[in-house]
């Protein structure tokens, strides 16, 4: 089953609507205190950028073999080029707005050996909303699921969150949010969302002492959802279906939990955009979180991996 699912990853046309930007690594030694503050001099000794926010979303579903259109909004800069140009091949960039006076959001860490430094962000907020429902709407018909991937940057306001939902209604297409807390009352309606055991209970405001599965079920309901899917770390994840689906984790070392998240919603909705059930797509999902974890630094994983996993864990032929 799981070998016919992935390939037909490769026949799926999925949209990411999300905060896109780079991570900027700089890494160097510390051999002496500034004189002019209290702070350490780092002698840079290597630079790199890597896919960050949706755009790691979007990495990971490209090296699966679906078709992506990218949406979101960048600077008219260099990052801009930066970010376009390490997509793969089969990522559509026609839908990312390129808006002047902004710059393309990186995020900033400062590495003196293991250590990090400190990290620094840039918070933009535009609303070029009307462009971008236009886009969709001119696309809509094409695609088999969206994601909305929330970092809290000012893209996914409550507004332009609300009209793709109900395009993603209208039509037919799957919707599936990576959502922060804060911003939970924006995705009303979606199909599902799949935040960590923390979001959700920050999203509804409930006492650490609360059953998961209480939790969970408010979230569903509250927010008018399909199915809710939250991530446990070592205790694996839980899908709010129609009934609750238990789902424990197998990773057999964790080295890096980054993009962990990215990966699981990219392979959870690209399962289920290409026949899978939620419960099975959650499987795949999970499969995909523990290679990911496994990992260092913001990863992909491959059809190669994830069967042999996926194989492993549920002992299939």
């Amino acid at each position: 089953m799981i070998g016919k699912l992935i390939e037909n990853f490769k026949n799926i046309k999925i949209a990411v609507i999300g905060d896109l930007m780079l991570d900027e690594y700089i890494m160097g030694k510390v051999d002496r205190i500034s004189p002019e503050a209290p702070v350490p001099v780092v002698k840079v000794t290597e630079e790199k950028f890597v896919l960050g926010g949706a755009a790691n979303v979007i990495n990971n579903l490209a090296s699966l073999g679906a078709d992506v259109y990218c949406g979101g909004l960048v600077g008219k800069d260099n990052n801009a080029e930066k970010l376009i140009n390490a997509f793969p091949k089969n990522v559509d960039c026609n839908l990312i707005l390129k808006v002047e006076n902004r710059p393309t959001i990186v995020k900033k860490r400062v590495i003196a050996g293991h250590q990090q430094l400190l990290r620094l962000e840039f918070y933009i907020n535009e609303d070029e909303e009307k462009i971008i429902i236009e886009n969709l709407k001119n696309h809509i018909k094409n695609i088999d699921a969206i994601i909305l991937s929330d970092y809290n940057k000012g893209l996914l306001t409550k507004s332009l969150s609300q009209k793709i939902i109900n395009l993603c209604r209208e039509n037919n297409v799957i919707i599936t949010v990576d959502p922060k807390p804060k911003n939970i009352s924006n995705f009303v309606g979606a199909s599902s969302i799949t935040p960590n055991k923390k979001e959700a209970y920050a999203a509804v405001d409930a006492n650490v002492l609360e059953n998961i599965d209480v939790v969970g079920e408010k979230l569903k309901k509250k927010y008018n959802l399909d199915t809710v899917l939250i991530t446990r770390s070592e205790e694996g994840m839980t899908l709010y279906d129609k009934e609750i689906h238990n789902i424990p984790t197998y990773a057999k070392e964790v080295y890096d939990v980054t993009g962990a998240g990215d990966t699981v919603i990219s392979v959870f909705t690209l399962a289920k955009a290409a026949g899978a059930t939620w419960e099975e797509a959650a499987k795949i999902a999970n499969a995909a979180g523990g290679i990911v974890v496994g990992k260092i630094g913001t990863s992909t994983v491959s059809e190669k991996e994830l069967i042999e996993t996926y194989n492993s864990i549920y002992k299939e032929k």
